[in-house]
């Protein structure tokens, strides 16, 4: 497993649950000096920055990107597969192909949007495979898989636990899409955050490492050694990426995170 920490560059999510908000080169130097393996970004758009830019702050910063989200779509444009459904889909596969070009896969969390109300729940689920399905082939042009994150019941109203989406992929033969694990909206609806991580298995592709109120794992009430342990049971080695309240401050949440991921780690 590899850690990753958060770098927004977004304005409307200035007190979101990201670390850095800081520049690119200065929130770069900030993640390498906390001794993160990787970045994961949260852009306004795939023209803010060039893949060349980002490719050498990747490579000065011995620096891989772990993810780039697609959020901005929804907060900076109010898009979301069932809002303006085609230009949302147009700004994700924006996305893909930016971060296909850093061999990082995009995630789909706030811009899958919420089944409306005249809508039947077999309706929105066939409306999210297909547009899963296009992103997941957009996605395996550049090899990367594509990730869908399931979100607590306050923010969607599609899948909020793992096993649920699980097995929603499995249904629909959904291929090269993945599933996120955020530990924060996790401890929201789940029961037991080992056991879900195991049900879900070999879906699982990426991990949003958050302690129970959206802190620093270890400024909460997560436990986070049996989650590791279902991890390893399940045979994950992708990213644990700290997409966390940057509290007290950046630089010690960032630190309380690296404490926290090579305290375990270094028990394998």
């Amino acid at each position: 497993m590899k850690s990753a920490v958060t770098i927004c560059q977004v304005s409307e999510a200035a007190e979101g649950p990201f670390v850095f908000h800081t520049p690119l080169p200065e929130a770069f130097a900030s993640a390498a000096a906390a001794g993160f393996d990787a970045v994961e970004l949260f852009l306004p758009d795939a023209d803010f920055v060039s893949v060349e830019e980002i490719q050498t702050l990747s490579a000065t910063y011995k620096l891989s990107i772990a993810a780039v989200g697609t959020g901005a779509g929804m907060v900076r444009h109010g898009l979301s597969l069932f809002d303006k459904a085609d230009a949302a889909l147009d700004f994700i596969y924006q996305m893909i192909d930016f971060g296909g070009k850093l061999n990082a896969p995009a995630i789909l969390g706030s811009m899958q949007g919420r089944r409306p109300a005249d809508m039947t729940r077999e309706d929105a689920e066939i409306r999210l495979a297909e547009n899963l399905r296009k992103c997941g082939e957009r996605a395996k042009q550049s090899g990367v898989p594509f990730i869908y994150e399931p979100l607590n019941r306050y923010e969607t109203n599609h899948f909020n636990r793992l096993a649920d989406a699980a097995e929603f992929l499995d249904k629909h033969n959904l291929e090269n899409v993945v599933l996120l694990a955020d530990l924060f909206h996790m401890n929201m609806e789940e029961t037991d955050l080992p056991a879900a991580i195991r049900a879900a298995g070999r879906h699982v592709g990426h991990v949003h490492y958050a302690d129970s109120n959206r802190r620093a794992m270890g400024l909460g009430h997560t436990d986070p050694t049996p989650v590791i342990e279902a991890l390893r049971e399940i045979g994950f080695t992708g990213f644990l990426s700290a997409e966390i309240l940057p509290l007290p401050d950046p630089e010690t949440a960032a630190r309380q995170t690296m404490i926290s991921i090579c305290s375990l780690i270094s028990a394998q």
